[in-house]
């Protein structure tokens, strides 16, 4: 195997031409052989090994910068710059990072998950290069969807105009987003593709780059010659070429949505290995909104680039029709076009990832929560239990949203009560309003539960009780019915459970209540504690003689996190609650 003999790029430069394209086999059946026991980014990567591989080729990493967009296609990178055991030892599989890591090596430069980020950071890094009075090349890699960001766009804008030395933009043109490609950008992409780079109409130029077409990205020689024409060129310029998304696994290839991203899965036919079959919040709500969607034609599904957020797969997205809106890989225009559908009489509902929320506070703030405009905004993946790359982690949405004016921010705890509270949420005309999707498993209400949300702040008392008062948020709500349990085995009385359903504001009527018959208030929260839920109830405590004690998250960035070591870290254990409550009991604290 020639991958055997490649420890650094000085390696591959070393190798003939005509061994480049073994080579790129042999790195796609190690990258398909990993994702399908360990999973990953599959078809995004499998697309991009030819240009990868030209792209060391050519340049002098680490002296020459590379720069991914989104990085998640950068594990031929990662193999040809010293890393290759963490695809090709399964042992070794979980060592590397699936997006670019400095911490793994100086071929890297940024820990980068967000899209459309790779632009502006190689404008930045160009222009310390030029007031360095140096000369190295500066290579961007976008592609992938992520050319619909606006930030890229801008990068594009500052980078026609104003970088006056070198810097390479490589556009990845796969013909796909995570799903299809959605804005008018494409039309002129696909233009070009047509006359291979000879349109008069060509984006990149109007920006102020220059251009060069290859038609076959995935052909190793075509890309190194345009390349090595290229190197060292004074001027920004923009590369595009295009590649087939999946290449070399035909699978892939055929189904370039569903192994974008994927779980282990079966080498002979693609079928995940160990799909959950079970209920699942977002299949339930897809249902509900195609439901909701066929009844009422003012009902406007919208997600960003990401259909997955809510399982609306191909299938789905057909059958909803134009109320389905995909506004490509641009959460902020999301908000704002919601907004707009909102103040012009539609219901919009848009659903991202709780991650990806945090690129939309401006608007959030501005075109929702000014403007009082009523849109649904579902967060889907905020917590503990979710993704647990650094760049992906779902803890920190509260503090964020619930800080907001005028948004509400409610924490449902069961099947019931999330379809309840967003039924409410598209037909009421008065709030914007989030819903945080519970990420603990499906669970079912014990009783009735209420379908009217218009008296914000006011709590749901589930159990009465005395001394200890628990204040159980969400999808924290099951953990704090066992330890209410807990507490009775342990104290022989019955403490009171509450569920808030509100994270954006207190009760202070039954706040103030409390303060009767409780001595203690436990407050269980899956996020982050700083600027958090449980800080408000804190703070309303501050003055008595009430003990509010906080579980929840440290604040801090995790990564590639086991939950259970970090639930323990953190106390989110009945065990370790009980322990810090015996200290408090035999401190006389409860009489």
């Amino acid at each position: 195997m020639y991958l055997e003999k490649i420890n650094c790029p000085i390696d591959l430069k070393k190798m003939s031409m005509d061994a480049l394209p073994i080579l790129a086999t042999e790195i796609r059946e190690v990258l398909i052989n990993k994702a399908s026991v360990f999973g990953g980014h599959l078809s995004s990567n499998l697309g991009i090994v030819d240009a990868t591989i030209a792209i060391h080729y050519v340049f002098d990493s680490p002296k020459d910068k590379i720069v991914f967009d989104v990085s998640h296609q950068c594990y031929t990178h990662k193999i040809l710059t010293g890393r290759k055991d963490g695809f090709i030892e399964p042992d070794k599989y979980s060592k590397i990072n699936g997006y670019t890591n400095p911490e793994e090596s100086i071929h890297d430069y940024f820990r980068v998950g967000h899209t459309a980020t790779s632009i502006s950071l190689a404008c930045g890094m160009a222009k310390a290069r030029d007031l360095r009075g140096d000369n190295e090349n500066i290579i961007v890699i976008i592609g992938d969807g992520s050319l619909s960001g606006g930030e890229a766009l801008e990068g594009l804008d500052y980078a026609g105009s104003d970088i006056k030395g070198n810097l390479i933009i490589i556009f990845n043109d796969n013909q796909m987003s995570i799903a299809e490609n959605h804005g008018g950008i494409y039309n002129n992409l696909q233009l070009l593709r047509e006359t291979e780079g000879q349109a008069e109409n060509n984006i990149f130029r109007a920006f102020g780059c220059d251009y060069r077409f290859v038609k076959d990205g995935n052909d190793v020689a075509s890309v190194i010659k345009v390349l090595q024409e290229v190197k060292d060129i004074e001027h920004p310029i923009v590369i595009h070429i295009c590649t087939t998304k999946g290449k070399g696994y035909s699978y892939a290839e055929k189904n370039k949505e569903q192994t974008h991203w994927v779980r282990p899965f079966s080498l002979q036919n693609g079928e995940e290995k160990n799909p959950f079959n079970g209920e699942r919040y977002d299949r339930i709500i897809r249902d509900y909104l195609i439901d909701k969607m066929k009844a009422d034609s003012a009902v406007v599904t919208m997600i960003a680039a990401v259909p997955d957020a809510l399982s609306f797969s191909e299938e789905y997205r057909k059958k909803a029709g134009e109320q389905f809106v995909d506004v490509g890989i641009a959460e902020e225009h999301a908000i704002s076009m919601a907004a707009g559908i909102a103040r012009n009489g539609g219901k919009p509902v848009f659903a991202t990832m709780s991650t990806f929320y945090q690129r939309t506070y401006d608007q959030i703030s501005q075109e929702l929560c000014i403007n009082m405009a009523p849109a649904t905004l579902i967060v889907v993946n905020a917590s503990v239990y979710a993704a647990n790359d650094v760049t992906h982690i779902g803890i920190f949405d509260i503090p964020m949203m619930s800080n907001i004016p005028n948004l509400v921010y409610l924490a449902p705890t069961n099947k019931q009560e999330y379809l309840a509270m967003l039924d409410w949420s598209i037909e009421q005309n008065e709030y914007p309003v989030a819903i945080r999707a519970p990420r603990n498993g499906v669970f079912y209400a014990k009783g009735e539960v209420d379908s009217d949300y218009s008296e914000l702040n006011k709590y749901k008392v589930t159990q009465e009780g005395s001394n200890i008062a628990i204040i159980a948020l969400g999808d924290f709500y099951q953990m704090g019915e066992n330890l209410a349990d807990e507490i009775v085995f342990k104290y022989g009385f019955n403490p009171t459970l509450i569920n808030p359903r509100y994270i954006t504001g207190i009760d202070d009527k039954l706040l103030e209540q409390l303060k009767n018959e409780h001595y203690i208030v436990i407050t269980l929260e899956d996020g982050v504690l700083e600027g958090g839920f449980g800080q408000k109830i804190a703070s309303f405590y501050g003055t008595s003689t009430v003990k509010v004690i906080n579980y929840g998250l440290k604040k801090e960035f995790l990564d590639r996190y086991n939950v259970e070591k970090t639930m323990e870290k953190n106390r989110l254990r009945i065990d370790l609650i009980i322990n810090d409550l015996d200290e408090l009991v035999n401190s006389n604290i409860i009489v």
